[in-house]
């Protein structure tokens, strides 16, 4: 009787530090995933030298990680919801792992190509029920908190993939070395991931774990009650990542061919992104919060992003100065792409802390899981396309150290996508400013929590 009794009574919530520990090793698993998105990057110019392999190859290995992203996101998050996200942290990781080890274990590019598809197909569900288990762990407590830690840990991995080029660089005699590491870091992640998995079995019997956020799904009945708005903001967000994620992966190889930069430098200086994100993106969260004016932001950094690509074509090198990365390395790079690559990391810092939040204002809460599907959906479309046009582009125009301005035309295509972006952001101002404004310019922290749990804002499905 007394034992009845006792399994009867309610089982206490988990104490603080357990749930910090759940989210480092959450954290972790992300840190791999990242790292092993990332790890193509550096290795271009190897493939292009040992494997003769064209730019449009390269932008081919970019884009079907992209296309089996969309196939995972039109499937829906069956696996998460079928089997809790501990499993599908682990299974997805295994996935990753696979895809890594594939890449790395042959110089044919068709089974590359499969390695970065099964890449893709566990890469981004992997932050899905990543965000799932956030959710579960920190609802009513420091979830905001949680996610932008996790968030930091996870572009700590892309930083930390461009920073191979120093800590690892014994490793870049060939392209395979670099790629065998980043399976290895993949392997590591899966093992956070099965602790993680041990920990929330444990936690299971012994405390009161919060209900898992559902997983957003697209509902294509939805889309039409969507607003004007909505969509400005979507096509900035398929403008917008599609330029700055294809420039990353190329950006290595770009620094060493067209700019004459050591592979050492060139990594330093193309972290400078992912860096300037994990500091300034909480930063700028927390400023919009206080001032509002999303809208005119957005319109900021599509302005400032604008002449940035061209400049790194066009203007003159400047000086050379010594970029120093604590415990990392240092290396010479041109005043002129530093000025440049600090711009970009703030506006890679800005757009994203303003424009994911700014649908939970425009969008009712209840359609908010269609709401970010569709987003992302319409990201992943826009990001498969671009490098692969990125890709022909240099081969067209024989892009290489004895061709420096064969780069130029790509450069002019991320122009011409960001005046797209700066198009749709000035937009949305405008309705923003009118009568059918969602608030987004005047809503802050302390005039209103909008409309919906504030901390849907961070439920965003996608590499942001």
């Amino acid at each position: 009787m007394t034992q009845n009794t006792k399994r009867l009574e309610p089982l206490p919530p988990p104490p603080p530090l357990y749930r910090w520990a759940v989210l480092v090793l959450i954290s972790l698993a992300m840190f791999g995933n990242y790292y092993v998105y990332d790890s193509l990057g550096p290795v271009i110019d190897l493939m292009r030298e040992q494997l003769e392999f064209s730019y449009s190859q390269v932008g081919q290995l970019v884009s079907i990680y992209n296309i089996a992203a969309l196939i995972v996101l039109l499937a829906g998050g069956y696996v998460i919801d079928r089997f809790g996200s501990k499993i599908a942290i682990t299974v997805f990781g295994l996935v990753c792992v696979l895809g890594a080890a594939m890449i790395a274990a042959t110089p044919h590019f068709e089974m590359m190509l499969a390695g970065r598809f099964v890449l893709g197909l566990g890469a981004e569900p992997m932050i899905v029920a990543a965000i799932t288990a956030l959710a579960k762990w920190f609802k009513g407590k420091e979830l905001s908190l949680a996610f932008g830690l996790n968030l930091s840990i996870s572009r700590l991995g892309s930083a930390s993939a461009d920073w191979s080029t120093s800590f690892a660089a014994p490793l870049y005699v060939n392209w395979q070395d670099p790629l065998w590491l980043a399976t290895a870091i993949g392997g590591l992640a899966v093992t956070a991931a099965v602790l993680y998995w041990i920990m929330e079995q444990r936690a299971e019997n012994r405390y009161t774990l919060g209900p898992a956020e559902e997983t957003e799904k697209l509902s294509i009945k939805e889309l039409y009650t969507f607003g004007r708005s909505y969509w400005y903001v979507v096509a900035l967000c398929v403008v917008f990542y599609s330029t700055i994620f294809p420039f990353r992966t190329f950006a290595i190889d770009y620094f060493q061919q067209a700019h004459g930069m050591t592979r050492n430098a060139a990594g330093l200086l193309s972290s400078l992104l992912p860096m300037a994100a994990i500091i300034a993106t909480p930063i700028f969260g927390l400023m919009v919060d206080k001032v509002g004016k999303r809208s005119m932001f957005m319109v900021v950094g599509s302005l400032a992003m604008l002449p940035l690509f061209l400049a790194v074509t066009y203007l003159p090198p400047g000086p050379e100065v010594r970029l120093v990365i604590p415990f990392i390395g240092s290396g010479q790079v041109p005043l002129t792409l530093l000025i440049v690559m600090t711009l970009l990391g703030g506006v890679f810092s800005l757009i994203p802390a303003v424009m994911w939040p700014s649908v939970a204002y425009i969008v009712d809460e209840r359609r908010l899981g269609s709401a970010y599907a569709m987003m992302t959906l319409c990201q992943q479309l826009g990001w498969a396309v671009v490098p692969v046009v990125i890709g022909w582009l240099n081969d067209w125009f024989e892009a290489s150290p004895d061709n420096p301005e064969g780069y130029g035309a790509g450069m002019w295509f991320y122009t011409g996508l960001v005046a797209i972006g700066l198009f749709f952001s000035w937009l949305l101002f405008r309705v923003e400013r009118g009568p059918d404004a969602h608030g987004l310019e005047t809503i802050t922290a302390h005039s209103d929590s909008a409309r919906g749990d504030p901390e849907q804002e961070d439920h965003a499905q996608s590499r942001i």
